[in-house]
C-alpha cells in the first residue's frame, strides 16, 4: 500500500488510506483527536485533552478512581485540590493530571513544568521545543518546514531564494544556506547584499 501524503500517526492500509493510531484522526492521521469532545464522554467529571490522549480529573471533594470514575471523598473536600486528590496510606494528597504539571508550593494547585528549559524535552537536532500547559511539542527550527519525504516526516530546509521570502536588494543575488540565506551584491555594486549601491 502506498500513501502519497504519508500517515503521520498511523499506518498505510491501502492506496492513500491511513489507519490512525488511537488518539489521532484526519486523512493523514496528523491531527490530535479531542477525546474530551466524544460521546459518551470518557471522563465522569472533567477532562483534559493531551497530544494523542487525555486525562480525567474530578471536581473538588471527589477523588479519581483507577477506572476513571469519581468517588465522593470527605477528606478530599477538606484539602481543596485544583485537580482532585488521592488517598495514600490514609493521607490525602493533591494530584496533577499530567506529568508536565507539578504541585505548587501550596500543595493544592498545579503549575506548568517548562520541559524546554529544564531539559526534560527530547527533540531531534533539527527541531526546537515549544512548551505548552502540561506538555510540550517539537517544531521545525526557523528556516525549516515539515515535509513528507522518503516515507516519513522530516524538517527540510526552506529555500528562501525560491520561495521569494528573502529580503535581498534588487541588485543582489540570493544564496540559500541551511536554515537561512545570504545576499551578495551583483558585479558592479557594493554593499552588504541588503543595500547595494
Amino acid at each position: 500500500a502506498i500513501c502519497g501524503h504519508g500517515c503521520k500517526y498511523g499506518e498505510c492500509m491501502g492506496p492513500n488510506k491511513c489507519k490512525c493510531f488511537p488518539g489521532f484522526t484526519g486523512k493523514t492521521c496528523n491531527q490530535d483527536l479531542n477525546e474530551c469532545g466524544l460521546k459518551p464522554r470518557p471522563c465522569e467529571h472533567r477532562c483534559m485533552n493531551t497530544h494523542g490522549s487525555y486525562k480525567c480529573y474530578c471536581l473538588n471533594g471527589y477523588m479519581l478512581m483507577p477506572d476513571g470514575t469519581c468517588a465522593s471523598s470527605r477528606t478530599c473536600a477538606m484539602v481543596n485540590c485544583q485537580y482532585g486528590c488521592e488517598e495514600v496510606k490514609g493521607e490525602v494528597q493533591c494530584i496533577c493530571p499530567s506529568g508536565g504539571l507539578q504541585l505548587g508550593l501550596n500543595g493544592r494547585t498545579c503549575i506548568d513544568v517548562d520541559e524546554c528549559s529544564t531539559g526534560k524535552a527530547v527533540c531531534s537536532y533539527n527541531r526546537r521545543c515549544v512548551n505548552t500547559f502540561g506538555s510540550y511539542y517539537c517544531k521545525c527550527q526557523l528556516g525549516y518546514e515539515l515535509k513528507y519525504v522518503n516515507g516519513h516526516y522530516d524538517c527540510v530546509d526552506v529555500n528562501e531564494c525560491v520561495t521569494d521570502t528573502h529580503r535581498c536588494n534588487l541588485h543582489a543575488e540570493c544564496l540559500n544556506t541551511k536554515g537561512s540565506f545570504k545576499c551578495k551584491c551583483k558585479q558592479g555594486y557594493q554593499g552588504n547584499g541588503f543595500n547595494c549601491a
